[in-house]
């Protein structure tokens, strides 16, 4: 049997649900019979999920553009309809792909731009949505990265926001610490996910190398052994939606094999 976080009939939202991590996360959060709120804007791929953990715990998804001021209104103002209280918001939606600044094509500045609004100002947008739905003592999480604590090549805009998302998790914990509202964030390392491999294959082609000899580099420089899995990370978001985390807020976890120890 599972490990019990004491979620039971907690409301959670889970941003990005459709796939990747955000679709562990939403499993993980159902074996532990929270009532769920999905949200992504893949429509059908979320209406797939939802109706796999249907057989679990409730579930409610929205097709939903982050983006978009007046969809993510509309999301909340359905929970502030049903006087809903939301316990656990997971800010896991993002997209990742290269912006080097060799690129000179006329929509560069905007694919960048877009990155930031997608994976910054999007989780700022639903949070502020959301604030008054959000329970006394209620848990944020934010989906940071390594990359958020270091740095890599041709990756200037995610690398931008990651580390912008780490600082926006600190602020928030100040802002929302006097109502008891915890504001954390985790990092993950290299997760195999299409995002991540989809990364990886655009730097194997920009360095010339195969995708093999960049996967065997990465995970050279882990102190653990194998590329992780969405599965793999889930039970440090449960920790953190957890009262066995009350104590903690502003902090960004990292969980990465050790490829990052900070």
């Amino acid at each position: 049997m599972a490990q019990s976080y004491g979620l039971r009939n907690q409301l959670v939202v889970v941003t990005g649900a459709a796939s990747g991590i955000g679709r562990a996360l939403a499993l993980a959060f159902a074996l532990q019979e929270a009532e769920l709120v999905l949200l992504d804007r893949s429509h059908d791929a979320l209406q797939s999920v939802a109706q796999e953990l249907k057989g679990i715990t409730a579930v409610s998804a929205y097709g939903c553009d982050l983006s978009d001021d007046a969809a993510v209104l509309a999301v909340a103002a359905q929970l502030s309809a049903a006087h809903r209280q939301v316990h656990v918001l997971v800010n896991n939606a993002g997209v990742e792909y290269p912006t080097p600044l060799s690129d000179t094509a006329t929509d560069a500045n905007a694919r960048w731009a877009q990155l930031l609004d997608n994976n910054v100002t999007s989780m700022a947008r639903l949070t502020r949505a959301l604030l008054p739905c959000l329970a006394p003592g209620a848990s944020i999480i934010n989906q940071a990265s390594i990359w958020g604590k270091t740095g890599v090549a041709d990756f200037s805009a995610y690398v931008a926001s990651k580390h912008a998302v780490i600082g926006l998790t600190r602020a928030l914990a100040w802002e929302l610490g006097p109502r008891g509202i915890r504001v954390n964030a985790v990092c993950p390392g290299w997760i195999r996910t299409d995002a991540a491999m989809a990364s990886l294959r655009s730097m194997a082609q920009t360095q010339g190398r195969t995708e093999a000899e960049v996967e065997r580099e990465i995970l050279s420089g882990q102190a653990l052994t194998g590329m992780l899995t969405p599965a793999d990370i889930a039970g440090v978001y449960l920790f953190l939606a957890s009262e066995d985390a009350r104590c903690m807020t502003g902090q960004s976890l990292v969980a990465s094999n050790g490829e990052v120890m900070a």
